[in-house]
């Protein structure tokens, strides 16, 4: 049995090999769920956004995009993490390295890109409501889109071949390779930085817009934009003029704590094991439930505060209302009638 420093040089994810039987199981079932969850939640996003033309907007492009990115994981990646908890430790048909090599990559794809998307949805909403109209006009062109989600692509598709050892963790059916160089720590540190400097990015885009709607919630109002429906804060109706600094602030700050909880472990945990020693190997999986975890709440987001998305979702998925609400004409039709 490897020791914890040779497991945390292998860079490993949920699924740790030496785990007991009912831990891998509740750990398929938790993995089992973030695949439906999420499966269902990024579909409904995209669905929604290519069925109704008001949520085809810039801003909704990049969510779509960030959705497009967690549906490879939720979709692609968990279910096979799942699979694996139910196999027997000893099995030999996930032993391919080959095999690891594919889900390493499709993990490394769907993060990065997601990563990326959060990025630029926070830009785009930035630009939104601290530029003028004209300025936002000229960079979010349709041309410029498209080449902005472009480039979160092929980003990713080149940072996934070059950093093997931080996508493709020591599978769950087979002990790690004992590694006693530098290069996984280094992986790691890449990997804790990019993550800091997005997350740095992230937050001044967001702070600047708590900053600019509670100074002056006049210029939110006047920004004649549908884009403004894309904001985590409702814009119709548009509440008191406090009420709405107040909930564009929490909303704005609760988007960026949930970001946190989810990027922030796996940072620090890195940055531990670089500088000073290995974090206990179920730290290290914490870590990555909670990064993998946002791939499904993602779309939760961005969308739960839009009343756009609200009325599209009621209007594709009824709650019983519209059958409820059919013979109400036709019982008061009755007595006119009569």
């Amino acid at each position: 049995m490897p020791n914890a420093s040779s497991w945390s040089a292998s860079s490993p994810l949920l699924l740790l090999w030496e785990d007991s039987s009912g831990t891998r199981i509740f750990l398929s079932l938790l993995y089992a769920v973030l695949a439906i969850s999420g499966t269902l939640s990024n579909v409904m996003v995209i669905y929604l956004v290519f069925s109704f033309k008001k949520l085809q907007t810039t801003s909704n492009a990049f969510i779509v995009n960030g959705c497009a990115a967690d549906l490879g994981v939720c979709a692609l990646w968990m279910p096979q993490e799942a699979v694996l908890g139910l196999l027997p430790p000893n099995s030999s048909s996930l032993r391919s390295a080959e095999y690891r090599l594919l889900r390493g990559g499709l993990l490394g794809l769907g993060l990065t890109v997601s990563l990326a998307s959060h990025l630029l949805v926070a830009f785009n909403r930035y630009v939104l409501i601290t530029k003028l109209p004209s300025v936002y006009q000229a960079l979010y062109q349709r041309r410029h889109t498209g080449c902005m989600i472009g480039l979160s692509w092929a980003l990713a598709l080149l940072l996934v071949p070059l950093l093997p050892g931080l996508w493709t963790p020591g599978s769950a059916q087979q002990p790690p390779p004992r590694q006693t160089d530098g290069g996984s720590r280094y992986t790691a540190l890449l990997l804790a930085l990019a993550v800091l400097g997005q997350t740095a990015l992230l937050l001044h885009c967001y702070l600047g817009i708590v900053r600019r709607v509670r100074g002056s919630a006049k210029r939110v109002s006047v920004l004649n934009f549908h884009l403004l429906h894309q904001l985590p804060f409702p814009a119709a109706p548009p509440p008191p003029r406090r009420a709405q600094r107040r909930l564009s602030s929490v909303s704005v700050l609760l988007l960026c704590c949930v970001f946190l909880l989810g990027t922030q472990p796996l940072v620090w945990v890195s940055l531990l094991g670089f500088f000073l020693r290995p974090a206990p190997p179920a730290l290290q999986a914490a870590s990555w439930l909670l990064l993998c975890s946002l791939s499904a709440l993602n779309p939760l987001l961005y969308t739960w505060r839009s009343e756009e998305f609200r009325r599209a979702a009621r209007s594709v998925l009824p709650r019983g209302e519209g059958p409820a609400a059919a013979p109400r004409p036709a019982a008061a039709a009755g007595p006119a009638a009569a």
